[in-house]
């Protein structure tokens, strides 16, 4: 279960909130996240259900079930970037 603290740690960077933001959001204390990313302590099914559902993704995921695939978008400017989520968030619409 190592891999859930470094998984939250990564989502929550890319999406750039902090510690108090993510604590915040569940309704728990920023020193519960900073537990959860060091893994010193693991959520319960429903902070894992609301975890999953803040950051769009699957419970197997967060658990290390299933693998997220990634994109290198290295060299690729700010608006590149900007266009390439707006597409991937239209085809997630079908």
């Amino acid at each position: 279960m190592v891999d859930f603290g470094m998984k939250l740690k990564t989502l929550r960077l890319q999406n750039r909130f902090t510690q108090a933001d993510i604590a915040q959001k569940l309704g728990v204390t920023k020193s519960v996240i900073s537990a959860y990313e060091t893994g010193l302590r693991l959520p319960s099914y429903d902070i894992l259900i609301q975890i999953a559902k803040l950051f769009k993704v699957t419970t197997d995921y967060l658990l290390g079930v299933e693998v997220k695939q990634e994109m290198d978008l290295s060299g690729l400017t700010e608006e590149e970037i900007r266009a390439l989520k707006a597409l991937i968030a239209a085809m997630k619409k079908k």
